[in-house]
């Protein structure tokens, strides 16, 4: 077989006039060879004639698996149809087979209009945060990215329940100032799973005027704006950095994103500070009264008189046992009114099942317990006000005294009462 520049030159020599058989003679080559090289529209390649294989017995078989179960791990195949030779070779061949079988998913290019969405996630920074009863833990970021623009917003949040989700997207909206058209979600379970919001984002949407997409599974391209930042986060924010708090990540976060919003993303040329005016100026305005969000719940104080609020309790005054009060939390307060009246007030803990506790609400406790335990003694019923009965009757009912002693009884007592027997 000759080589590609072989192939390539006995053409040009032909196309400029030289005879076939005096190329032939030229470069050694027969002039079949020459009249191969001009038939053929293709340069010249080496393929190797297929031969039986050890695979090729079991080849059947695996196709058979492939069509039912195009996603069956190789090893699984290797198992199924009694493989036991190199598993590396048989991944291979598998590899080579299974592109025929597997249902093809192309991603289309977006074009992403001023104001038209924002694409939100949860990240999850690979390093536990301290919490306020000394434990680490990993705590979720809510990441808000404008699709025009690419500007990114974030805050760390302490749970992925739909409160603290909707609580989350609310402060970074107010940041952002305006309301894309459109935020786009995947199936988190905070915002909804299968045809169906999570209680509350219908109402929180309807407030803002936007609408809320949940993409369908299997389906990242459509929000692999905000996805990508993700791992922006992971490899220039995280690199080298301690955390003491959710606050000081907060800080962190803050600082690190006015730079990166300053950097020129690739993709769009552009800085995202400087497209960001023409993203918000396409965007709705934030409504005139904010949505109701956080926490809240209405019950009947118990004896404990602790509210619960996720998973941690606190405490309420005492004096509201046995009433209703409305408890009322966000992500950095937990407030208790009855009626109207603020009756606790504490900062919201991020960490699991604490006992919060206002000494006030203590002392109070104490208080009333003692006047429980000591109640006040009032005066005896008075025998003239017809409640009170004079023991002398039980005698006489009795048969224990004669008529004579009982009338002597009666003067004396009588007399004694108007002050006139001594």
């Amino acid at each position: 077989m000759i080589s590609v520049e072989d192939w390539a030159l006995i053409r040009r020599l032909v196309a400029d006039g030289v005879p076939q058989r005096q190329v032939a003679r030229d470069l050694g080559i027969g002039r079949s060879t020459v009249e191969r090289a001009l038939a053929s529209d293709r340069p010249p390649r080496y393929e190797r004639p297929a031969v039986a294989t050890a695979f090729t017995p079991f080849e059947p078989l695996v196709r058979q698996l492939l069509t039912e179960h195009p996603d069956m791990p190789a090893t699984v195949i290797a198992e199924r149809v009694g493989w036991d030779a190199s598993i590396t070779w048989f991944r291979d061949n598998v590899r080579r087979l299974r592109p025929d079988y597997r249902p093809v998913d192309p991603a289309d290019r977006l074009v992403w209009l001023p104001g038209d969405a924002a694409q939100c996630d949860l990240w999850f920074p690979p390093r536990k945060i301290p919490l306020e009863d000394g434990t680490r833990t990993l705590l979720p970021v809510l990441v808000i990215t404008c699709a025009h623009s690419r500007f990114m917003l974030g805050r760390m949040i302490p749970t992925r329940s739909t409160a603290d989700l909707l609580l989350g997207m609310w402060e970074l909206l107010q940041q952002l100032g305006r309301v894309p058209r459109r935020l786009i979600w995947d199936n988190e379970t905070g915002i909804g799973r299968g045809k169906r919001h999570a209680e509350g984002v219908g109402a929180f949407t309807g407030t803002l005027a936007t609408t809320l997409v949940r993409l369908k599974p299997y389906d990242p391209e459509s929000k692999g704006v905000v996805e990508r930042r993700n791992g922006f986060f992971e490899t220039s924010f995280m690199p080298g950095r301690t955390f003491e708090s959710p606050a000081d990540f907060d800080a962190q976060l803050t600082d690190w994103l006015a730079i990166a919003n300053a950097r020129t993303v690739r993709t769009i040329k552009a800085r995202p500070r400087d497209r960001l005016e023409a993203d918000r100026a396409a965007m709705l305005p934030l409504p005139p009264a904010p949505p109701a969000l956080g926490w809240v719940n209405r019950v009947r104080l118990g004896r404990d008189y602790y509210v619960r609020v996720d998973s941690s309790d606190y405490s309420v005054d005492p004096a509201l046992i046995g009433r209703f009060v409305d408890v009322h939390a966000d992500l950095a307060t937990v407030e208790v009114r009855h009626d109207g009246r603020l009756v606790a007030a504490h900062d919201r803990v991020w960490a699991r099942g604490q006992t919060i506790t206002d000494p006030a609400h203590v002392t109070a406790a104490k208080v009333l317990r003692d006047q429980f335990q000591r109640p006040a003694t009032g005066p005896g019923p008075d025998p003239h006000d017809g409640l009170g009965r004079d023991l002398a009757d039980y005698d006489r009912a009795f048969g224990l005294i004669d008529d004579a002693l009982d009338g002597a009884l009666n003067v004396a007592v009588d007399g004694g009462a108007d002050g006139e027997v001594a």
